[in-house]
């Protein structure tokens, strides 16, 4: 049941992601994209795999150590919890990432791959998309100074 559930929270964010890369300038990924509740399902997941093993999660944040997160990941419910965790995180970072990206007009070809570097390694495609972001916000900057002066 646990690997099903490990899967299961990929899966349930599978969607987004899809709909993000592969069709950004549809109106309804932009609706989609917009709201929080598309991490609920995987959240669902995160519940069903961390309640039963609550004591042992509790005891890993409340007094956080490498070894006692170690201590957790051994349980296969523990490594499932974290896993969905990082999954619906990283859902609602790439979904943030795809609205600025819109906003400030960066070409979807640009926005696909940095959303799937999103996906499988989040602090490189954010950081990368962090510095795209400031780029443009500092061109835009200087553009709106040029035309009032």
């Amino acid at each position: 049941m646990t690997d099903l559930l490990f899967s299961l929270s990929f899966w349930l964010a599978a969607p987004v992601w899809l709909l993000m890369i592969f069709a950004p300038g549809w109106r309804r990924t932009r609706r989609v994209a917009a709201s929080p509740l598309t991490v609920v399902p995987v959240l669902a997941v995160y519940l069903a795999l961390a309640l039963p093993i609550l004591p042992e999660l509790w005891a890993a944040v409340s007094s956080p150590s490498r070894a006692g997160f170690q201590e957790l990941l051994v349980l296969d419910a523990g490594a499932g919890a974290i896993w969905a965790q990082v999954i619906a995180w990283d859902l609602l970072v790439g979904q943030w990432m795809y609205l600025e990206g819109r906003r400030l007009s960066v070409h979807p070809l640009l926005m696909g791959p940095l959303l799937t570097l999103t996906i499988l390694l989040s602090p490189i495609g954010v950081l990368l998309f962090l510095g795209l972001r400031a780029l443009r916000t500092d061109r835009g900057r200087r553009t709106a100074v040029g035309r009032s002066s």
